[in-house]
């Protein structure tokens, strides 16, 4: 099954320097069918105006992926963690048992991300923060994992569920093809372009939902930017 969630039927949220798009319920949008799929409890597709950000807060018991879209994002921590994260990279952060942190655009313009937020396997595990620079190459030719909790993909970001996040780059009229097994769920995005995703299509921003799926067959129907979730089924 695959449920095709268009970009313009996504929750939103916009003040004087955040512009948001929800794929689940999140802060003040609720709704009871777009609750998260397994353990991804949080999908927010966030444009942040030059000189806005998050001022610094508190989380717990969450594993918060940030993949930059464009322009950059600027993270600092109580645990003395500071770093800036660029378009094509990502960052990683087990809230664990506490964590106070930020995430501001310092640069000189708009910045896009995705803000992806992973219930992991155990609670109350010590905080940490890391990132991982991308190049271009590397996400060509099929899902690049960029952040894991498993074992075959010891290069990405560790994240501590049985999760993977991937990205990947398509030409057009590339074709690839990825084996889940029907016992996982997946949550797939469309960052750029346009796509066949067994059969259905998908424009930029949209996103799918994906359950008892043992194969996906994508065909970039345009230069495509991905990013997908690999998941189990439960909270583990």
């Amino acid at each position: 099954m695959i449920d095709v969630r268009p970009f313009k039927t996504l929750g939103r949220f916009k003040n004087e320097w955040l512009n948001a798009h929800y794929h689940f319920s999140f802060a003040n949008y609720m709704d009871p069918n777009r609750t998260g799929i397994g353990p991804l409890l949080v999908w927010n597709d966030d444009e942040i105006q030059a000189g806005g950000g998050f001022p610094m807060h508190g989380h717990r018991n969450m594993e918060i992926i940030t993949y930059v879209r464009y322009g950059a994002i600027s993270h600092e921590d109580h645990l003395s963690n500071k770093g800036k994260t660029p378009a094509g990279d990502i960052q990683v952060m087990t809230a664990g048992k506490g964590i106070l942190h930020s995430e501001y655009n310092h640069e000189a313009e708009v910045t896009g991300l995705y803000q992806i937020w992973i219930h992991p396997s155990e609670n109350y595990l010590t905080p940490h923060w890391d990132q991982k620079t991308f190049s271009k190459e590397d996400y060509q030719g099929g899902f690049l994992p960029l952040a894991s909790g498993q074992k075959e993909h010891p290069e990405a970001l560790r994240i501590n569920q049985d999760a993977t996040l991937y990205g990947t780059h398509l030409k057009e009229d590339e074709e690839i093809t990825q084996t889940i097994g029907e016992e996982r769920l997946g949550y797939l995005v469309v960052s750029t372009g346009s796509i066949e995703l067994n059969g259905q299509r998908l424009d930029k921003r949209d996103g799918a939902m994906i359950a008892k799926e043992n194969v996906l067959k994508i065909k970039a129907l345009s230069p495509a930017e991905l990013i997908f979730a690999d998941l189990p089924d439960t909270i583990q």
